[in-house]
């Protein structure tokens, strides 16, 4: 590992909202979406002429935008690419101060990671920035990269998550299907479940998070819902939403349920309280009809912690038990 002492990498990223780097208009309009995160595309959404242009954009609107709230981060190109370079400092010279992650897309190896965190290094003290605040997403798109997918997530203390890219990744498998994030015809299981879990293992493993990629059928709510279910059902973080109309759903869904989230801080502050010297510092204890422990306290961390970086507001409270 190459960068300082990490910061909290463990930023509210339900929503992944796409935007072009070289559309000042919906630049502007997604700094009003409930988005929580906004990733200014280099990659696939800029053409190749535009590229050069749209760096400069991007840094305009880091800079003079109002951001508040949101996981700011710009996707640079693959290092296969001769644009990446270019991008990264442009991009972290103008606008580092605005800036919280690089993404990095096509990941094949650990040392690609370590070569971004370099870089990123480099300008930071050049700058005068902190040193290892820029965190980075790590995007695997293709079979070499899921391979190294652990070693990707242990390759700098500035990753923070891995996000799984469906359509390179169907095409450089040779997965049957056009429809990304669809099942391919004629196979009757989830195509994608060792894909996903392969992720989240190294993901959790390194105490990452763990993003899904995008849905390309824009109007298509309900296949857009139900493959964010399959995500947030393993354990996923969020998941890229490409259209305004997406950022609700994936809100909603990688969103514990208001029940859920109320009775996971009932279980923390019933086991702070069983285990301490009032509650008779017990290992285990009744909440209810329900008896919780160390295993559930850790279940529940969970889901509180979802609730709490969704914003969520609990409606009940823990009552000591009368003697």
């Amino acid at each position: 590992m190459t960068s300082a002492s990490p910061v909290n990498r463990l930023r509210p990223r339900r929503s992944c909202l796409a935007v072009p780097g070289s559309n000042p208009r919906f630049l502007e309009k997604a700094q009003g979406l409930a988005a929580d995160q906004v990733f200014l595309d280099l990659e696939d959404a800029c053409a190749p002429l535009a590229k050069p242009d749209a760096r400069h954009t991007i840094v305009k609107f880091l800079n003079e935008g109002d951001w508040t709230g949101k996981t700011r981060v710009v996707r640079v190109n693959d290092w296969t690419t001769h644009w990446t370079y270019r991008d990264v400092v442009t991009v972290v010279e103008g606008a580092g101060q605005n800036l919280d992650c690089i993404m990095l897309p096509k990941v094949q190896d650990a040392q690609q990671v370590v070569a971004l965190d370099l870089l990123l290094t480099q300008i930071e003290k050049t700058m005068g920035f902190e040193v290892g605040k820029i965190g980075i997403e790590a995007q695997i798109e293709n079979a070499q990269g899921l391979t190294n997918v652990n070693a990707i997530a242990q390759a700098s203390q500035r990753v923070e998550t891995i996000i799984f890219g469906p359509a390179d990744f169907m095409a450089s498998i040779n997965m049957k299907s056009l429809v990304v994030g669809e099942q391919p015809p004629g196979y009757p299981a989830d195509a994608y479940h060792h894909i996903l879990m392969s992720i989240l293992m190294a993901a959790r493993a390194n105490n990452l998070q763990a993003i899904d990629g995008p849905y390309l059928q824009i109007r298509n709510q309900e296949g857009y819902r139900a493959v964010a279910q399959r995500a947030a059902a393993l354990g996923f973080d969020g998941k890229w939403v490409l259209h305004p109309d997406q950022v609700a759903a994936a809100n909603e869904i990688f969103s514990p349920s208001q029940e859920d989230y109320d009775h996971a801080e009932l279980i923390l502050d019933a086991y702070d309280y069983y285990t301490s010297e009032a509650g008779g510092k017990k290992g285990s204890a009744m909440l209810g009809d329900e008896m919780i422990d160390e295993a559930s306290r850790k279940m529940a961390l969970v889901i509180s912690g979802k609730g709490r970086a969704a914003g969520m507001q609990r409606t009940s409270t823990f009552e000591i038990p009368e003697a």
